[in-house]
């Protein structure tokens, strides 16, 4: 049998299937947001969904082993692209993005599959067969923690948060021993108290405390969580039709084009609805377990499960904050909400998992 031929037998055609399903849906979900004034979020989001077509095409013709040997590059280069924004005017009181000629960048964005490249590259080289201690983990834990660090002073809370759960997953794969996991919990809990004096900001403090006192401030700070939940809940079971939603058409929902776009799909399809697109998210996580514990060599098996933690997590943090019972940090629904740099990170995961999916048979 030829190359090319198990290339194609090899090809994960499942998940191919399960995200461009939710690419689609989050295409008709975000029209019915844009007839609500946002129309050119709409349109814009269409260039986008063919840029990151293409960005998925490119990382499953490229044998993912390259990037294996361009890991520390990615992760220097993003390091480079975080600290560059610092020289860039913010944008609502952040610095996140390096305008170019015809949009925005987000190196935080990248900064998840650098994250995922060059962990997995260093465990691929350090592979052990017993737990590693606290001090043997100290260069992943420090490359992890300054990106980190740095997409936390843009200030960018969510999207550090989230970087940390998907360099957390990584390490928990290749086995930590449990007195120093304990340690780890320990000294968090105790970096926490500073953190919270000296590192949030006095709105992200404010987010958090809305989260422990939700009515405190409905009209102002806890706004948004409040009539997210409305939506939601105004959804009951079958939803109120495809632009339908009071809280969405009548502009009641803030930011229902990005962070609460699943707000909007939970109030015009209701509890089966919303059932059925976890449904399809939880497919596309499984697909990319089944590809990782497949693999047949220790860094595609870390890239697919580092790739499957992005998505994961994204999803988690969005639809727990959208929910009430998380912290609204900003963050994006994988291929549901607004977004081109995040949209263009999610296909080129799915587009690397189908990579090592297809090539495993090489090992």
């Amino acid at each position: 049998m030829t190359t090319p031929r198990k290339a194609i037998d090899n090809f994960h055609l499942p998940l191919l299937g399960v995200s461009l399903t939710i690419c689609i849906l989050g295409l008709f979900n975000l029209y019915s947001a844009s007839s609500a004034g946002s129309a050119p979020y709409f349109m814009s989001q269409l260039a986008w969904m063919g840029l990151a077509l293409a960005a998925g095409i490119f990382a499953v013709l490229i044998d993912y082993r390259i990037h294996e040997r361009l890991a520390y590059f990615y992760f220097f280069l993003v390091v480079f692209l975080l600290l560059a924004v610092f020289f860039f005017p913010s944008a609502g009181g952040a610095k996140r993005w390096i305008p170019l000629v015809f949009f925005k960048l987000q190196p935080s964005e990248l900064a998840k599959l650098a994250i995922v490249a060059v962990l997995a590259r260093w465990f691929h080289d350090d592979a052990r067969s017993r737990p590693y201690t606290l001090k043997q983990l100290r260069i992943p834990l420090a490359l992890l923690g300054s990106c980190a660090l740095l997409v936390l002073m843009e200030p960018d809370l969510g999207t550090s948060l989230l970087i940390l759960a998907i360099g957390g997953t990584l390490i928990l794969f290749v086995r930590v021993r449990w007195k120093s996991l304990a340690l780890v919990l320990v000294v968090m809990i105790l970096v926490s108290f500073p953190a919270w004096k000296f590192v949030l900001k006095d709105y992200q403090k404010q987010r958090i405390l809305n989260l422990l006192e939700p009515e405190a401030d409905i009209k102002g700070s806890g706004y948004h969580r409040r009539q997210s939940i409305i939506a939601i809940g105004s959804g009951e079971t079958f939803g109120k039709g495809y632009q339908e939603g009071t809280q969405t058409q009548l502009k009641f929902l803030p930011e229902k084009h990005t962070d609460f776009i699943f707000s909007v799909w939970a109030e015009e399809h209701g509890f089966v609805g919303s059932f059925a697109l976890l449904l399809l998210y939880f497919a596309l996580f499984l697909f990319g377990l089944q590809i990782s514990s497949s693999a047949r060599e220790r860094f595609g098996a870390l890239l697919a499960l580092g790739c499957t933690a992005i998505l994961f997590w994204q999803m988690l943090i969005n639809i727990g904050m959208v929910l009430g019972i998380l912290p609204v940090v900003g963050m994006t629904l994988p291929f549901m909400s607004y977004g081109g740099t995040s949209l263009v990170v999610c296909a080129i995961s799915v587009g690397l998992l189908l990579n090592v999916s297809m090539r495993r048979y090489m090992f």
